[in-house]
């Protein structure tokens, strides 16, 4: 109040908004001490490809390309232990356009169920979110040229692509990984976020 020539009720305000920012805390009868500080990031959620299309106002479609059950998830999960893996190769569409290649591999062991379901019909991402639930995910986000899926993707080999890795677990046992692709052409990558209070 001194040091600035103001009241004591615009200091209380002022100390209350700071506090209220998380830039400090107030203890009873104690006083207020600068807060520790933490750096927040913004983190990518797990969209539903066939939610994303739809919310778009767009037609969604699926085609499985392959679907396979092997001994291995040929590293794509990460501290993976001898089972077996679900290996789906699927084509989503935007109004029967190519939207994006992926390609899944679901760990049966942590997952058993998936054996069962009927993905020509069910996007795999959209079931799993609908029913494993998860408590770890890491999102890795490249840029990469256009190759083997060109044609699946209706683009040109060495055309601009953004690829998607997803893992996920729960209580650290791998339950899927997953690459997407997508032509660059008919994809954005956009996070939304607010600052923290």
């Amino acid at each position: 109040m001194e040091r600035y020539g103001c009241s004591r009720m615009t200091v209380s305000k002022a100390l209350s908004s700071l506090s209220a920012a998380g830039l400090i805390e107030r203890r009873k009868r104690a006083g207020s001490f600068v807060a520790p500080q933490t750096i927040d990031m913004a983190a990518l959620a797990i969209p539903d490809i066939r939610a994303e299309i739809e919310g778009r106002g767009a037609r969604y479609g699926m085609d499985l390309l392959n679907r396979r059950i092997t001994p291995d998830g040929d590293g794509m999960i990460v501290g993976e232990t001898p089972g077996s893996f679900l290996r789906l190769t699927s084509r989503h569409l935007a109004d029967g356009r190519p939207f994006a290649i992926e390609h899944r591999i679901i760990n049966l062991t942590a997952v058993p169920e998936a054996r069962a379901v009927d993905f020509t019909s069910q996007p795999p991402g959209s079931w799993l979110l609908a029913n494993i639930p998860w408590t770890q995910a890491e999102n890795r986000i490249a840029a990469r040229l256009a190759g083997e899926d060109a044609d699946a993707l209706a683009c040109d080999v060495g055309a601009p692509c953004l690829c998607l890795d997803r893992r996920t677990w729960r209580a650290g046992e791998a339950i899927t990984s997953v690459r997407q692709i997508f032509s660059a052409a008919g994809f954005n990558l956009i996070a939304r976020f607010s600052a923290a209070s």
